[in-house]
């Protein structure tokens, strides 16, 4: 019966360290002494290369993400990073492959592809995304979950895929939500027009 009894209350106390400890949403980020009052980030998000990594303010980075930024990831004014999501500089699966057991021992890899991420202002990446080295996403895109992503795409693509293509324009979708509240317009209209 005393077994039984600290059984119960050791699994209380499990329970309740297990409710502090729950993802929070960070509110404001400092990047280089110039606080972003409106950028949000999970707590359980990682940022890999942090010096690399430049924000706008009115950014959203949710939940369980990994940020690898150690060749530049610039992320603009009011864009959404959801959960689940790999944004990558670097990739070295090819050049691991190529050289075999002698990838440790050698340097300057062959075939090991790194370069900057960009993403364009109020743009919208869905969960499960992964972001390789080298990609370019124009303002106000949209990109549907579990994309693989690799390239450029202009402003207002609907991206979607593995590996991902344009499949729609964000304006065809908003332009029905516009209508319906014109009062809108002069606020879509400053950050897509500009």
């Amino acid at each position: 019966m005393i077994k039984k009894v600290m059984n119960y209350w050791a699994a209380k106390r499990s329970m309740k360290h297990a409710k502090r400890a729950r993802p929070q949403m960070i509110y404001g980020y400092n990047q280089n002494g110039v606080f972003l009052k409106d950028t949000r980030i999970g707590s359980a998000t990682a940022i890999v290369g942090e010096a690399g990594l430049t924000l706008a303010d009115n950014v959203f980075i949710g939940q369980f993400n990994f940020i690898e930024s150690t060749n530049g990831v610039k992320i603009e004014e009011g864009c959404q990073i959801t959960n689940y999501i790999s944004i990558l500089t670097h990739s070295s699966h090819i050049s691991i492959r190529l050289y075999g057991d002698q990838y440790r021992s050698t340097s300057d890899h062959k075939a090991y592809n790194k370069g900057s991420v960009h993403i364009g202002k109020y743009s919208f990446v869905g969960p499960h995304v992964t972001i390789m080295p080298e990609v370019k996403l124009g303002k106000g895109c949209l990109v549907a979950a579990y994309s693989f992503v690799k390239g450029e795409f202009p402003d207002f693509s609907i991206i979607g895929g593995n590996p991902a293509k344009v499949i729609g324009d964000t304006r065809d979708m908003d332009k029905s939500y516009l209508e319906q509240y014109p009062e809108l317009k002069s606020f879509y209209n400053k950050w897509a027009q500009g």
